[in-house]
């Protein structure tokens, strides 16, 4: 192998969650990632029965699986979300194949449990890293879904996908007026205040703008995400979104103490969390990200002329902002 090859199997492959309501255009944008001429090499993982239309542009196929398509994509079909540690491991054994994995999940699954996969210690999770996670929705559909009468004070996975995603495509954008997609934006906007939204058609997307995004990664610098606390928006009443803003350091043990509490008692309601952190005794910056009930603070760069601050996001059902505020107050170094 070469010296390229082999530093290439060092880093972590990024790894992107495609999520979206049934309807809303996924197996047409895999069949696009499959097909087309575009330059990438790009492993997809179908984490359900597949629906995927493989066999005009099959090149080989093993028991294990995986398909090799024409343009170097390869095709996976896992059937139950356990099998998707199983197809990781398999593929992960032919890395010079892909520089990148995708995992659709099913129309009607909310995404957090499957990014909740890469955050746990597994030697095949220590050999990938969450990229993202793209929600697609259906211009003409996804407003009848988000406002389900049926779905009044219950969990809605149209809601939780919009939720908690980092790339948000408006698909099928042809089939309705400008006035339609404006208002279609706006509820997504009452849901999710950060994503990035793309619009489509026939999920015709630049790939560069939902693959390697890097949304789990440390940013650059303190400022990098603009919107990272933007509050200023009407919150969907099914979602909540708790931020808040310290320019005191934390007390490293007692945060993570709450935290763990906090996800603890109300995981199954908190679909996002994600900060950057002012750490007591450190010259570096943290970096916070959790999915439910797993949490991950790792270190990242040095602050530099920045004046340290911490910025952390909750976003989930319910939430109790003063309670969360207070818990964190009573995190700061010195406030106890």
């Amino acid at each position: 192998m070469s010296s390229e090859g082999k530093e290439q199997r060092k880093r972590p492959v990024p790894v992107t969650i495609l999520t979206g309501f049934l309807g809303s255009g996924k197996t047409t944008l895999l069949n696009y990632i499959l097909t087309e001429k575009h330059g990438h090499r790009i492993a997809v993982i179908e984490n359900e029965f597949g629906e995927v239309d493989i066999d005009s542009d099959l090149v080989l196929t093993s028991d294990e699986e995986i398909f090799q398509m024409t343009n170097g994509c390869i095709c996976c079909v896992s059937s139950v979300r356990t099998d998707l540690i199983r197809i990781l491991g398999t593929l992960l054994n032919r890395r010079e194949m892909f520089d990148h994995i995708l995992v659709e999940t099913s129309g009607l699954a909310d995404p957090n449990p499957v990014a909740a996969t890469f955050f746990v210690d597994h030697e095949v999770a220590r050999q990938v890293s969450l990229d993202a996670i793209v929600t697609l929705v259906d211009a003409r559909h996804i407003g009848a879904h988000i406002e389900d009468p049926q779905l009044a004070g219950r969990d809605n996975q149209a809601v939780d996908q919009i939720a908690a995603a980092d790339r948000i495509i408006v698909n099928k954008i042809d089939l309705v007026d400008e006035p339609a997609i404006r208002g279609v934006e706006a509820s997504i906007r009452r849901i999710n205040e950060t994503a990035e939204i793309i619009r489509s058609s026939y999920a015709q997307v630049d790939l560069g703008r939902i693959l390697g995004i890097g949304a789990f990664a440390p940013p650059a610098t303190i400022d990098a995400d603009a919107d990272f606390l933007n509050d200023d928006h009407e919150h969907d009443p099914s979602v909540d979104s708790v931020s808040a803003v310290f320019h005191a350091p934390f007390d490293g043990k007692r945060l993570r103490a709450y935290l763990d509490e906090l996800l603890r008692e109300r995981g199954e309601d908190i679909f996002r969390v994600k900060g950057i952190l002012a750490m007591s005794g450190e010259d570096r910056r943290y970096i916070l990200q959790g999915v439910h009930r797993l949490l991950e603070v790792r270190p990242a760069e040095p602050w530099g002329r920045t004046a340290p601050r911490s910025k952390i996001v909750f976003i989930g059902r319910g939430l109790d902002q003063r309670a969360i505020e207070q818990g964190l107050l009573a995190c700061l170094a010195g406030s106890g």
